[in-house]
C-alpha cells in the first residue's frame, strides 16, 4: 500500500530547498516552483512530493494537473 503523500509546511520547504521566502513566492508566480495548499483557514502547506520533484530538477519543474485541477482555481 502507498503512503499518504505528506504535507509540508513553509519552515520545511524553506529548509530543504536553500532558497528564501520572497524567492519561493515569487517562483510561484512565475509557475516555477510548486504553489502552497490551502490547509486551513489561517494555513497552508506543500505537497511533499511536488517539493522532492522541485529539488531533483529545478530548471525543468512545470506544475502538473490532476483531473482538471489547478492550485490557483483557474
Amino acid at each position: 500500500m502507498r503512503e499518504p503523500d505528506r504535507i509540508v509546511r513553509l519552515n520545511t520547504v524553506l529548509a530543504r530547498t536553500g532558497l528564501s521566502r520572497s524567492t519561493i513566492y515569487r517562483k510561484i508566480a512565475e509557475g516555477t516552483f510548486p504553489a502552497q495548499l490551502r490547509i486551513s483557514v489561517n494555513g497552508a502547506g506543500w505537497r511533499e512530493s511536488d517539493i522532492n520533484r522541485w529539488i531533483a530538477d529545478p530548471a525543468a519543474w512545470r506544475p502538473t494537473c490532476l483531473s482538471g485541477f489547478h492550485p490557483n482555481g483557474d
